[in-house]
């Protein structure tokens, strides 16, 4: 018997990353001072660290970050996909990653 609460990461958000990931300049980066965090934009920003369009320190420096907030964004979308970025998911991803 499957959990169909648990979310399951989707080949097509991997390959979103992948192609967003190429084609990302700075200048197509949320702004610094963004203040609404929407999936897209956080989603960009993993991307882009992936890709080397920006470091890990210059990524967390830019948008104000702890290295392991920006890590543990990374980890929700390498196990939970996109959605794994929502805010209102993070307890119930976080309640998966202790107990499965």
């Amino acid at each position: 018997m499957t959990n169909s609460a648990q979310p399951t990461v989707r080949e097509s958000d991997h390959d979103w990353l992948v192609e967003i990931g190429a084609g990302i300049t700075l200048d197509r980066l949320p702004p610094p001072e963004t203040k609404r965090w929407v999936i897209r934009r956080k989603a960009e920003v993993v991307a882009a660290v992936r890709a080397g369009v920006l470091s890990l320190e210059e990524a967390c420096q830019r948008y104000t970050l702890s290295i392991e907030e920006f890590l543990s964004g990374q980890r929700r979308v390498d196990s939970h996909g996109l959605p794994g970025l929502r805010v209102t998911r993070l307890q119930d991803y976080r309640s998966l990653d202790r107990n499965g």
